[in-house]
């Protein structure tokens, strides 16, 4: 059997959420802070799925546990796919969640609200000490809102507009995003192996 898994990000928000999502598993869950000895990962990879599975297991193997990560990426249509998986940087190293959706909102300055369309890509990496790694993916679509809305979330949620709601993700309460976001689709599938690993490991003891 699971018995805990560790999250394999040191983003205080993001934790918050992926611990939400898997919190009824019935597993332990632990955060990467808890292990000094686990280095930084530097998230060099060229797309969402290589990050991930570079963070997830680089944790595995640093703690000798389960690991899950996950990267999110936001392309946007009019921008060419951009930010993509530079999202997180896409102002720059060390910049606030503002300065990014700010960046943003500048490039689509003057583009009509039918153009603005965009979509959060995210892929969640799940690797077993046994050095095997299962992949998710989740998607969710909408547009880029003319200005920000919402206190709520963090990254690109106060400008990130859910058409069929009428509200950004940043409006939405916590359990509202997480019915219906892209993070929270990904995570539905990592609940899913984790409950076939559970399910195998039981029927082997």
């Amino acid at each position: 059997m699971i018995r805990e898994l560790v999250l394999a990000t040191r983003n205080r928000d993001k934790r918050e959420e992926l611990a939400a999502l898997l919190s009824d598993l019935g597993i332990g869950i632990r955060t990467v802070d808890e292990f000094p000895n686990v280095p930084d990962v530097i998230e060099d990879g060229q797309t969402c799925e290589a990050n991930a599975i570079k963070k997830a297991t680089a944790v595995s193997r640093a703690t000798g546990l389960l690991a899950v990560a996950d990267d999110t990426g936001l392309e946007v249509d009019e921008l060419g796919g951009q930010p993509g998986v530079y999202a997180a940087r896409y102002a720059g190293e060390h910049v606030t969640y503002e300065d990014n959706w700010r960046k943003l909102l500048r490039e689509l300055s003057g583009v009509p609200h039918e153009r603005r369309r965009a979509r959060f890509i995210t892929v969640a990496a799940v690797a077993f000490p046994s050095g095997d790694v299962q992949v998710a993916q989740g998607q969710l679509r909408g547009l880029i809102a003319d200005e920000p809305a919402g206190a709520r979330g963090f990254g690109y949620d106060p400008v990130f507009l859910v058409p069929e709601l009428g509200k950004t993700l940043a409006e939405l309460s916590p359990e509202e995003k997480n019915r219906i976001s892209h993070r929270a689709k990904a995570f539905a599938q990592v609940r899913e192996i984790l409950s076939r690993q559970k399910v195998l490991s039981s029927e082997k003891g």
